[in-house]
């Protein structure tokens, strides 16, 4: 096999978290270009069903599902769709979460408790339920969408940071637990221009976080999904259980807030 047919998923199937936009979609997409049937599941219906139909011009076959991660009986309906409609689950990316800077004394627990929902939980939940799946069949690759703020200390990152540093620890654990079979990676990634970024972005923000960054610019969701796109397909076939930093190579914090 030549090389470069490694990072093919031709009929892989592939479910992608939070793929109506940013990361999420970049990551469907890519897969979808080299072939894999993508479920795009996100809570907004309008935006999973255009990146479906992106993938689709690709010619693959894609399946839009509205799902709010933070609902467990929406997660596990997830995986039985999407084995039930396309026939078996290959790769699982759990890339949906965040959560808005905020203070320690402003973080009240209900705030705590629900950003730990949203990026900590809903992979467990959603991992739980795809896992039997892959282990019925040729076994499979699972994927978090981590952080650098649960490795790099910045204020106002005490809930994301410590959700998104439980969920990298989370994916050593598992990897450990169902290898050969599975494989599982994070990407822990630094600061990337989504709509989630974008509106902080003043040309005197970009070029302060440019300049604290080592490769001088601010990721871009494509950074992101040719990163998964090794460690979900052939590619990456002897890597389980590693946190991969997409970040500029940053080591210290770049986000030129207090």
């Amino acid at each position: 096999m030549a090389l470069l047919d490694r990072f093919r998923l031709t009929d892989r199937v592939a479910l992608v978290t939070g793929a109506g936009r940013g990361i999420g979609q970049a990551i469907a997409l890519a897969f979808a270009e080299m072939g894999a049937h993508v479920v795009c599941a996100a809570r907004s219906e309008a935006e999973i069903e255009a990146t479906a139909a992106r993938a689709r011009a690709f010619g693959s076959g894609a399946l839009a599902v509205r799902c709010d991660v933070t609902d467990a009986a929406q997660l596990e309906d997830l995986a039985r769709r999407t084995v039930t409609e396309l026939g078996r689950l290959d790769i699982l990316v759990n890339n949906a979460g965040g959560f808005p800077p905020m203070k320690f004394l402003d973080t009240d627990l209900p705030s705590w408790e629900w950003c730990f929902r949203f990026n900590l939980t809903s992979a467990f939940v959603l991992t739980r339920a795809c896992l039997p799946h892959m282990l019925e069949r040729d076994g499979g690759a699972v994927l978090n969408i981590s952080s650098a703020a649960g490795r790099i200390v910045r204020s106002g990152f005490v809930g994301y940071g410590t959700a998104k540093a439980a969920l990298s620890f989370m994916t050593r654990q598992i990897a450990a637990e169902f290898a050969p079979r599975v494989r599982v990676n994070a990407l822990a990634v630094g600061a990337v221009e989504t709509s989630a970024l974008r509106p902080f972005l003043t040309d005197d923000i970009r070029c302060q976080m440019e300049a604290m960054t080592p490769m001088r610019r601010i990721g871009t969701t494509e950074d992101v999904a040719l990163a998964a796109l090794w460690l979900c397909s052939p590619a990456g076939s002897w890597v389980t259980g590693k946190v991969v930093e997409v970040d500029g190579g940053t080591e210290s914090t770049n986000w030129p807030f207090d």
